[in-house]
């Protein structure tokens, strides 16, 4: 359309003239003449205009096959195509960058059809916010689980179905989003593989010129003055006018110069703190990077001597009469908390039933805030989640029987099925998920029980998807989550594996180093709280994010009333 008008104002521009000056165009050959020239003008007009939409409609048909491929290739298997992260970021990309930009390219020039769908269909395309969270899960996912971003870029990912890779303007997109939120690591390393990429004869649209100055910016500002000077330099190489480059050269040589003054005076004692605060730091290990490890099968390992201590057994629920028969399968996969497993123990058919129920439930997930204790969304926990009673459907229903069965827990007084997705780098960072804990007895909680509907929630991890090391009851400064449920804290957390991952999706637990890897059908269980009503510390856990594959699960929250009989109090508080 933009040509259009050009090619309109250029006609009119050349007749307007003899129209309104010279209306009786007949009465003089002369004037005709001028006409003739007029039209050969817009002659040449028309076919730079045609020559303009040929090439406009070779791109849009390239586009067109190029997506017809992908998006074929993609709706045979929506799941296991966005299971690759890359994926799941260039969908986002698309839809919220590339897209729009044909419709700048293509306007009213095509059919009015195709303008007035684009038009309906773009108030449900992604958004800035979505881009840049695909954005951020690929660099989360680098972090986690040490990708280089060679690796990412090319898409060798374990266990991948649908290969894709990163161009270089995706890598200089993926810097710039790092360098918006001052990541100036992440910056570097993507900005240095776009480099790389353009380096190595790739055709594309992204300037060396706007990528070093990026890189040079970013480095700088991580200290590496050198390198910095060296990126300049090969900027002024390709644009030697270049006002910034030329500026921050000028500067780089002047703070060089003062470091060199600041070296000379510097003392061998100064030396020796540094190395020792380097060493300090070393021996740090905070909680972030043991969850980390424990996500990539690394980390802290139980000693042979605990693990004779770990077995597999038929279980029967303490001689349930719907278990006598036919037990289930139950193995140890930690001590300290004790964390069982139970094997074969939701069918795909049920999965299947809790999956279609909760999908069109789906909303972004909440937490409690630790100052005002309402639900309210938060970056550390980026994911979807919807809730499931029992009294909809006889599969919930069948469900909680199954896990009161099995755990000799009243769930009536459980939460609801909770079913949960994990978008593309989807986490919930460290925390608690028992409530506030409050010095009360055993008596004192059987007096004020009160009874509840039965809750059960069912999750699913999406691309990158994680739950980040967290508790099953909330932190003790934080207001009483639970208070309004009249059931007491949570004592216990049923969580059910809906899904097999490719790669990553672990739940771990980083105080103790333990490490559960999911199993479709299997489900896991641990108490919370000791039998004192005590919060288990120890019970710290978090959703690693996925990273091939689609991680699904549903969680059972069961709460303290009900319990007195079925779990007492003992003399230990810590027992």
């Amino acid at each position: 359309m933009a040509f259009n008008k050009i090619w309109y104002t250029v006609a009119f521009g050349l007749l307007l003239p003899f129209s309104y000056a010279h209306t009786d165009f007949f009465t003089s050959i002369g004037h005709m003449t001028d006409l003739i020239n007029t039209e050969k003008d817009l002659v040449v007009s028309l076919k730079d205009y045609i020559k303009a939409e040929e090439s406009k409609l070779e791109q849009i048909k390239k586009w067109a096959e190029k997506l017809d491929q992908l998006t074929d290739t993609a709706t045979k298997d929506p799941e296991g195509f966005l299971g690759h992260p890359v994926n799941a970021f260039k969908l986002m990309k698309r839809l919220n960058t590339e897209w729009g930009e044909l419709e700048s390219l293509v306007l009213k020039d095509m059919s009015d059809g195709f303008i007035s769908n684009m038009t309906i269909q773009r108030q449900f395309f992604p958004n800035d916010e979505d881009q840049t969270g695909a954005a951020k899960a690929l660099l989360r996912l680098q972090d986690t689980y040490n990708l280089d971003t060679d690796t990412l870029s090319r898409g060798n990912l374990p266990g991948v179905k649908h290969k894709s890779f990163l161009t270089a303007e995706d890598c200089f997109e993926l810097g710039k989003i790092a360098y918006t939120e001052a990541d100036y690591y992440h910056t570097e390393l993507w900005m240095e593989q776009a480099l790389k990429q353009l380096d190595e004869g790739e055709v594309s649209s992204a300037d060396k010129v706007y990528i070093l100055d990026y890189l040079s910016y970013a480095v700088y500002q991580q200290g590496d003055l050198g390198k910095a000077m060296t990126l300049t330099k090969r900027l002024l190489e390709l644009d030697p006018e270049h006002q910034r480059a030329n500026g921050n050269m000028k500067y780089f040589e002047y703070i060089m110069a003062k470091e060199k003054e600041a070296n000379k005076s510097s003392t061998d004692s100064e030396d020796q703190m540094e190395k020792e605060t380097e060493v300090k730091k070393k021996d740090y290990l905070p909680e972030r990077r043991k969850y980390e490890m424990l996500c990539r099968g690394e980390g802290l390992k139980m000693t042979p001597r605990r693990q004779k201590r770990l077995f597999c057994r038929y279980y029967d629920g303490n001689r349930n009469p719907r278990y006598i028969l036919g037990p289930v399968k139950q193995e140890d996969e930690w001590d300290k908390p004790r964390i069982v497993r139970f094997l074969d123990i939701i069918s795909d058919e049920e999965i299947e039933t809790v999956k279609e129920l909760a999908k069109p439930r789906l909303s972004r997930a909440t937490v409690h805030d630790p100052e005002t204790g309402k639900l309210t969304t938060a970056h550390y926990r980026v994911s979807k989640s919807a809730w499931l009673s029992g009294y909809e459907s006889p599969v919930v229903s069948r469900i909680n029987t199954r896990i009161q069965d099995l755990t000799g827990l009243d769930v009536s007084t459980a939460e609801e099925l909770q079913v949960a997705n994990y978008g593309v780098g989807g986490q919930y960072e460290p925390h608690f998920d028992f409530g506030r804990v409050s010095p009360v007895l055993c008596l004192h909680l059987f007096l004020l029980h009160k009874r509840c509907l039965s809750l059960f929630q069912v999750a699913n991890y999406g691309v990158g998807g994680q739950y980040e090391p967290h508790f099953d009851f909330a932190r003790a400064n934080e207001p009483d989550a639970f208070k309004e449920l009249g059931t007491g804290n949570r004592i216990a957390t049923w969580l059910f594996y809906m899904s097999d991952v490719s790669a990553g999706g672990a739940t771990v637990f980083p105080e103790v180093g333990a490490s559960v890897w999911p199993k479709k059908g299997t489900a896991v269980f641990w108490y919370n709280l000791f039998p004192s009503g005590e919060g288990d510390y120890s019970t710290r856990h978090a959703a690693c994010p996925v990273l091939v594959g689609n991680k699904w699960v549903s969680n059972k929250w069961l709460h303290e009333r009900g319990q007195e009989f079925r779990r007492p109090c003992t003399l230990s508080e810590l027992e």
